[in-house]
């Protein structure tokens, strides 16, 4: 067996780093047949400050991403049977953790994750990244059962998934008096709690509780074990610690209480524990589904006194530990008084608790995580044979109820905030254009889904937006005020291609009249537009008007028009290994190659095609650089001669590309354009650079966009509108729903917007 282990690791002073520590020597050590090759690539908080031992073969420094994808690769590499995650949110990078999931879809050897937080309310960003994991894993670990519940509740995980092994323990050689004696203690009454110190662990509670039980037992000492923890050091310093002190000065009890502010190594905390007589463990947070604390001094033997959070409850449930209310320090004070002046109820508890030591203990522990190891190494290839055999793009289900939270009578707001519509930003005329796009499908494709209200309020608000020289206005407050005598170009460009498409789909009479009125209203304004993607999104939309009109003689003049300018700025702007149509390559980029791919259906121009053609592959060389499908991002772009903006992704780029290799699909039928496609579509659903989905089925929206710490979480109209262009646009393409039906029987492949 050779195994891999993703974690924080020694001499890194952390609790996860020690637990690894503990499970590899376990291994290692343990009476089996298998030889054990084990290796840790460890996650650093801080470049080269660790000096690792030699079981590390690999450091990631934690806000690296490329460190994550490194790692991926030497595992993939290395001929390892398993990884086993030690899953912490904040050791690794990103947005809760997020960095993480860059390594884990890339693995292609089984994967095992040891949950050592398993949260009831995650926040949006927890929830996404945990159920990345859970879908990668082939089997999680949690130390309670209670976890157990939340994962089935809150994750929708099958129980068939989850696997409990408590948290190790060490061994403990020395009995309660030889530990007393080896730390001065001899004769004292002691009480102890250890681990990195915070404002949640409640230790003030504990200090308060201490005043009548050193007044009824003089003899008593408190030891408070372990440094500050790293996180509250960088942030707030000692003031806690400095806060506990004062506190102990202030209630005279300076004898009575030791602080020992350090990293405690193993040999010397066993010492801690075995000398004990009760363990406090005062924490003011029932949210804990596993304490390494809790279970080292259930494994000592100690009598534990704990607040009722949930691991507490579960371990010491049956007589085997005491709890007392959350920031209840005179309930606390009850307890200690009645524990110690009632030995024979104390040593009880300590009995009951001492027949867990051994199946608490790391070796036996090391034997259930060795069965794991075996067990995941023979499922995992039966599994991928079965995936390989079965492989198959799953879509959502359409819902557009998202698309009608963002639109009321006048027409669709913007911008939202997570799922809400954000008032403040008020309306486009460009999302009103792409709503009528996607509406106008829907309605082609599955009328019994009745969205002519939609198509109704999208049209009418182009329609108000339209000036009387056939322009438009763009912008609108929510309080109905155009913030603008005329709109953008790309805004116009993009309203004639809605439009353009309205005209030829003939879902409407009437709508059908208006639509063409507004079209050839705008008509004189082509010519005048210098934005290259405006150009592209007019030439999109002619493209759809001459399906219905294919010898208009004038439009194909304008169309010819439109394609030549474009064409003009490819060859004023070519260069050695650049071939596209500016100096940068900059949004929405895929939609240039595909409207003069459309044009030539109507102008037959060899030279046309052939622009199309070296412009779609040097895109394509840079949108799959990389595994899966890495965008252009906002945050500076690509220009000639500079480095590329890998983040601030847009899911806008993402329904073009496709688009783009629909179209070349119909020119050239190789397989690796239809492949493109739903790889582009794998996008919205975490085939992508931090392999995070951006869909939110519960709402129906889609996220704004990729950022290098994770997912913009804002669901606007651009966003979300697009994710279901794309998806109606693969229901399409793969011909394998309801939604097909109607253009199953069209004579092109592919029938798309």
């Amino acid at each position: 067996m050779k195994i891999a282990y993703i974690s924080t690791y020694v001499p890194r002073q952390c609790g996860i780093a020690t637990f690894t520590n503990d499970l590899i020597k376990a291994v290692y050590y343990n009476d089996h047949q298998q030889v054990i090759d084990q290796h840790v690539f460890a996650v650093s908080d801080e470049k080269g400050a660790y000096d690792y031992p030699s079981e590390v073969v690999y450091e990631i420094e934690q806000g690296s991403r490329q460190h994550y994808i490194g790692a991926a690769s030497i595992i993939n590499s290395g001929a390892y049977d398993v990884c086993l995650l030690e899953h912490e949110y904040g050791i690794y990078g990103g947005n809760s953790g997020g960095y993480i999931l860059s390594l884990l879809k890339r693995l292609r050897i089984p994967l095992l994750v040891n949950l050592h937080t398993v949260l009831e309310n995650p926040s949006v960003d927890e929830k996404a990244v945990l159920e990345e994991i859970v879908q990668r894993a082939d089997k999680l670990i949690v130390m309670t059962t209670y976890a157990v519940g939340i994962l089935q509740r809150v994750y929708s995980v099958p129980l068939s998934k989850i696997v409990v092994i408590p948290h190790g323990v060490p061994s403990y050689p020395l009995g309660n008096r030889e530990a007393k004696s080896a730390l001065g203690l001899a004769g004292k009454r002691v009480l102890l709690t250890f681990g990195f110190l915070s404002r949640n662990k409640g230790i003030d509670v504990a200090i308060k509780a201490l005043q009548e039980v050193v007044r009824r037992f003089p003899d008593v000492v408190y030891l408070v074990v372990g440094r500050t923890h790293p996180n509250v050091l960088k942030h707030e310093g000692e003031e806690y610690r400095h806060h506990l002190h004062a506190l102990v000065d202030e209630l005279g009890l300076r004898q009575h209480v030791v602080f020992d502010n350090s990293f405690i190594e193993n040999e010397r905390l066993a010492t801690y524990l075995s000398a004990c007589d009760i363990y406090i463990t005062p924490y003011l947070n029932e949210a804990q589904i596993t304490s390494g604390t809790l279970s080292f001094a259930m494994g000592a033997g100690a009598c534990v006194i704990s607040t009722p959070y949930w691991h507490a409850k579960e371990a010491l449930a049956k007589g085997r530990g005491i709890l007392f209310n959350f920031k209840d320090h005179e309930g606390l004070s009850r307890e200690l008084v009645h524990l110690l002046e009632d030995d024979r109820r104390l040593q009880a508890v300590r009995t009951r608790v001492a027949g867990l030591k051994f199946d608490l203990s790391w070796n036996k522990l090391a034997l259930q995580y060795m069965e794991l190891f075996l067990e995941s190494r023979q499922q995992y290839v039966f599994d991928q044979d079965k995936k390989s055999h079965n492989k198959k793009l799953e879509l959502p289900p359409l819902d557009l109820q998202h698309v009608r939270r963002l639109t009321n009578q006048v027409g669709i707001i913007q911008h939202a905030t997570y799922a809400t519509p954000n008032y403040h930003h008020g309306y486009c005329l460009d999302d009103n254009a792409r709503a009528l796009l996607l509406a106008l499908m829907v309605q082609e494709d599955h009328p019994d889904r009745d969205v002519m209200d939609l198509i109704s309020t999208y049209v009418s608000y182009i329609h108000y937006a339209q000036r009387a020289d056939g322009n438009f206005k763009n912008f609108m407050s929510f309080d109905n005020r155009f913030l603008e005598d005329v709109g953008s170009e790309d805004a116009f460009g993009r309203c004639i291609w809605a439009l353009g498409y309205l005209v030829r789909s003939r879902t409407n009479a009437s709508f059908h009249q208006i639509g063409k009125e507004m079209f050839e209203r705008a008509r004189p304004h082509l010519q005048k537009l210098r934005s290259i993607r405006a150009i592209a999104y007019c030439v999109l939309g002619v493209a759809h008007y001459l399906e219905q009109a294919p010898q208009h003689e004038g439009f194909i003049a304008e169309l010819r028009g439109l394609v030549q300018f474009i064409c003009h700025e490819f060859n004023a702007n070519k260069g050695v290994d650049w071939e596209w149509f500016e100096k940068i390559v900059s949004y929405d980029n895929a939609i240039i190659p595909t409207a003069l791919l459309r044009a030539n259906v109507y102008l037959h121009m060899d030279d046309v095609e052939q622009i199309a053609l070296a412009s779609a592959s040097f895109l394509d060389g840079i949108l799959f650089r990389k595994q899966e499908l890495s965008l252009i991002g906002n945050d500076g772009w690509y220009a000639a001669g500079s480095p590329l903006a890998e983040f601030g992704q847009q899911p806008i780029e993402v329904y073009s590309t496709m688009l783009m290799y629909e179209e070349l699909y119909k020119i050239d039928r190789r397989p690796i354009y239809r492949e493109r496609v739903e790889r582009s579509y794998q996008w919205f659903l975490g085939g992508n650079d931090l392999q995070l989905n951006l869909f939110d089925k519960e709402t129906g929206g889609c996220c704004d966009g990729l950022e290098s710490y994770g997912v913009n979480r804002n669901q606007g109209a651009e966003s979300t509108i697009t994710f279901w262009l794309s998806t109606v646009h693969m229901y399409r393409a793969l011909k394998n729903h309801p939604l097909a039906k109607s253009s199953a029987s069209k004579s092109s492949t592919f029938t798309v917007a």
